[in-house]
C-alpha cells in the first residue's frame, strides 16, 4: 500500500522558614528559628518539608510518618510496602497532622511560574489550579505515534518540525492532494497532519484513514495550538468534491488541549464516507484521488452591531 500527500499554500517573596529538631524531650518539633552554624545561619523551608522524598511530588493530606518522623506521601506508602524509605522502620498509620496544619498556612506561586503565570494559591488549592492552568504545557499534537513530548506552542512547533518532520506552511488557504493506490484498505489508521502559520498562530490540519464502525471513512479537521478560549476567535472551512458534486464542512478549531481522539471520535470534521470518496475520485474507482481545500479566517467583533465579522488574511 503507498500513499502520498501533495500539499501547497496558496497563500519575592520571602517565605518563613522551619527547621526539624529531633531530640529525646521534642521529637518531631517545629521551630520558626533558624539553625545556626559556624558558617552561618542555615535554614529549611517548609516547601522542602513538604517534598515527599519518594517521588518529590509536593504531599497532600493524609502525609504520614514513621515513629523516627519521617514523612511521605500517601500514594508511596503503599509502593514501599509499610517501610519508611529513609531509616526502614514500620511505617504504621500515623499522620504528621502537624505538618498538615502548616501546609494550610502557606501561600505558593504555581508550579508553571516559569512559563508565565502570576497566580499565588493556598498550599491545598495550588493542585487543582496547575490541573487547568492556561499556562500549563501542551502535548505533543502529532497523532501518528504515541509521543509523550510536551512544552509551549514555540517548543512544539520545533519538536513537529525537527522530530516529525511535518510541513510547514504559511498563509490561511490550503489545497490539499490525498492519494491512496489501495483505497480498500483501512484498517490501519494513516494519519497526515500540516501546520499552518497565520494571524501570529500555529493551526495542525489532520486527515485520516479509520474505521467508523463498519464503515471505512476519511476525515479532514483543524486543531488550534493554544487554549479553548483563543480557539473561539477562529473559524475555517474545508472542502472536497468532484464529478460535480462537493461536501464542505465550517466549524471553530479545537484546542490541542483536546486530544486528537477526543476530537475524532466527536466526529467534529469533515468526514467522507469511502464510497463518496471514490465517486470524488472519478476514474475506475480504483485509486483514491482527494483534493481537500479550505480556508482559516479570524473573527472580529463589529463594535457597532455587535456581531462578527471574518478577517480573511491576504
Amino acid at each position: 500500500m503507498s500513499e502520498r500527500m501533495e500539499s501547497s499554500s496558496i497563500e519575592s517573596s520571602t517565605v518563613s522558614s522551619m527547621t526539624m529538631m529531633e531530640d529525646d524531650e521534642h521529637p518531631h518539633q517545629f521551630s520558626s528559628i533558624s539553625k545556626l552554624h559556624n558558617n552561618g545561619p542555615t535554614t529549611t523551608s517548609v516547601h522542602d518539608l513538604l517534598e515527599c522524598p519518594v517521588c518529590t511530588n509536593s504531599m497532600y493530606p493524609p502525609i504520614h510518618q514513621c515513629h523516627n518522623g519521617h514523612t511521605l506521601c500517601s500514594t508511596c506508602k503503599t509502593r514501599v510496602h509499610n517501610r519508611c524509605p529513609t531509616c526502614r522502620q514500620e511505617l504504621g498509620d500515623i499522620r504528621c497532622l502537624a505538618l498538615e496544619k502548616i501546609a494550610e498556612s502557606l501561600e505558593l506561586p504555581c508550579r508553571y511560574i516559569s512559563l508565565g503565570c502570576p497566580e499565588i494559591f493556598p498550599y491545598y488549592s495550588k493542585l487543582k489550579h496547575e490541573a487547568i492552568c492556561n499556562f500549563r504545557p501542551y502535548n505533543c499534537p502529532y497523532a501518528g505515534s504515541d509521543c509523550s513530548v510536551v512544552g509551549d506552542i514555540p517548543c512544539l512547533v520545533a519538536h513537529l518540525r525537527d522530530d516529525h518532520r511535518v510541513d510547514m506552511h504559511s498563509g490561511c488557504t490550503f489545497n490539499h492532494r490525498y492519494v491512496k493506490s489501495n483505497p480498500m484498505e483501512v484498517e490501519n489508521a494513516t494519519w497526515m497532519l500540516t501546520v499552518f502559520h497565520c494571524f501570529g498562530q500555529y493551526f495542525c490540519l489532520h486527515f485520516e484513514a479509520f474505521q467508523l464502525g463498519m464503515a471505512p471513512v476519511y476525515m479532514a479537521f483543524l486543531r488550534f495550538m493554544g487554549d479553548e478560549r483563543e480557539a473561539r476567535n477562529y473559524s475555517y472551512s474545508l472542502e472536497v468534491g468532484g464529478n460535480g458534486r462537493k461536501l464542505t464542512f465550517e466549524g471553530s478549531p479545537r484546542s490541542i488541549r483536546d486530544s486528537h481522539k477526543k476530537v475524532r471520535d466527536s466526529h467534529d470534521g469533515l468526514i467522507i464516507y469511502r464510497n463518496m470518496a471514490l465517486f470524488f475520485s472519478g476514474g475506475d474507482r480504483k485509486e483514491l484521488k482527494l483534493r481537500v481545500t479550505g480556508r482559516i479566517w479570524k473573527e472580529q467583533q463589529n463594535p457597532e452591531g455587535g456581531v462578527c465579522i471574518p478577517n480573511l488574511c491576504s
